[in-house]
């Protein structure tokens, strides 16, 4: 009705929005329209607990990394409703059950090692620069692992790194078994023995990095010249079609095929500093590199 009379009397139609009731109003009569427009602006961000609490229609989102996931309880301690009233002696009973068992959940054995996981899991990310999908697929695996009962008698660090690790090789984020260690703090071969196991539980079989993906990190580190990287580039690309870097660990064929570009354009990158690099054996680079030229003869 507001938009007849609006159109019937005013002949000067300018609409105008106010932002802040939503209100579409013309700018010389002031007729209001009847519809509202939408608020089409992004979520209100805010620092503070209380400002998130005002500003934030949706809440924080649901988490996998997340003890809780996101979807804690809070049950005060006061014993009034919405209004202020006292509650009955019967409810007042049922929210003292209520608050028991919450307590009680928080100290659960499962949840406190899903929160040390977690925690330590926020630092392996800072260390190895894991994206959200990675730290996500992580927390899906410890939580599915967990779900065995295959915790008892191993480290909650192990079992953590050791699912991280798959996790980087499920969404093909190029992190040596190595870097996963270093970053966990712990051996090599303890996570190596936690991994298999960890596949042989879960039937989980990962395919293995590209090489390709480990070139720009060793010749980056290396300082390497851009053609000594697309050199390598191309050497690991021909070895690929030739079925060469199968069953190899890619970390060294990529060693390799940066020291064998870097010969070729006549840079002075040593084994041992890609051996630093890569940690990867100066042998095992070697043996590689002999391998590759024998394979690819005139190319390299």
């Amino acid at each position: 009705m507001n938009d007849l009379i609006h159109l019937r009397n005013c002949k000067k139609i300018v609409l105008i929005t106010d932002l802040v009731t939503g209100e579409i109003a013309c700018s010389y009569c002031g007729a209001v329209v009847s519809e509202k427009s939408l608020d089409a602006s992004n979520e209100s961000s805010s620092i503070t607990g209380e400002e998130y609490l005002k500003n934030s229609r949706t809440g924080q989102k649901i988490s996998l990394k997340m003890a809780d996931m996101g979807l804690s309880t809070i049950i005060e301690s006061k014993d009034r409703d919405s209004t202020g009233r006292s509650l009955s002696a019967e409810n007042k009973r049922m929210f003292y059950r209520l608050r028991m068992w919450d307590r009680n959940s928080r100290s659960a054995n499962t949840k406190q090692s899903y929160i040390k996981a977690f925690t330590l899991l926020d630092g392996i990310r800072a260390k190895l620069g894991l994206s959200d999908a990675v730290v996500e697929e992580t927390a899906y695996l410890f939580r599915k692992i967990t779900l065995k009962k295959n915790l008892a008698g191993r480290s909650t660090a192990g079992m953590l790194c050791a699912t991280a690790y798959i996790a980087c090789r499920l969404t093909n984020t190029p992190r040596t078994i190595q870097d996963v260690a270093n970053a966990g703090n712990i051996k090599r071969k303890q996570l190596q023995s936690i991994y298999r196991f960890i596949l042989k539980e879960l039937e989980i079989h990962p395919e293995s990095y590209n090489p390709i993906e480990f070139v720009a990190r060793i010749a980056n580190a290396t300082n390497a010249s851009e053609k000594t990287k697309r050199d390598a580039t191309k050497i690991l690309q021909c070895g690929q079609k030739r079925g060469m870097n199968t069953s190899k660990n890619p970390m060294g064929m990529a060693a390799a095929a940066v020291y064998l570009s870097s010969l070729k354009n006549k840079e002075k990158i040593s084994q041992i500093n890609i051996s630093k690099v890569s940690g990867i054996s100066a042998v095992t680079i070697r043996d590689r590199a002999k391998e590759i030229k024998k394979s690819l003869g005139g190319i390299v």
